[in-house]
């Protein structure tokens, strides 16, 4: 007769496997933590800078449309009375008009966020913020 011994036959883990195992994976997690961070922060900048390039689309889009119609480019003022409703609007962004509402403000995107001044439109051209 034969008979097997209990200490041969374990089939499993160490403890010491399952501790290395642990370490490992929490040094790739801690390390994928931070490279998350930076890539989140960079997104957040390139979507501010698209809002950016949006806005000076969109005032470009009102300025002709005023230059087209009957009435022609009116004033200033006119144009950025139709181009600021349209911030509020755009998802995930948020604006706040400076003192002088038609020169400047911020324009934020989740943690990023940017100072803009804006270049008046004239008959000759739309207006530019940067």
């Amino acid at each position: 007769m034969r008979r097997e011994s209990f200490c041969f036959n374990q089939k499993g883990f160490t403890l010491i496997e399952i501790v290395s195992v642990m370490i490992i994976m929490g040094v790739v997690a801690s390390v994928s933590i931070q490279k998350f961070d930076i890539v989140s922060d960079t997104a957040n900048q390139r979507a501010l800078i698209s809002g950016i390039n949006e806005l000076n689309v969109r005032e470009s889009l009102v300025w002709s449309n005023m230059k087209i119609s009957g009435t022609g480019y009116t004033q200033d003022e006119d144009l950025w009375t139709t181009v600021e409703p349209i911030l509020q609007l755009t998802r995930g962004y948020e604006w706040t008009a400076g003192p002088d509402r038609n020169s400047g403000g911020t324009l934020k995107f989740k943690t990023a966020f940017q100072s803009l001044n804006r270049q008046v439109s004239s008959e000759l051209s739309s207006g530019k913020w940067q």
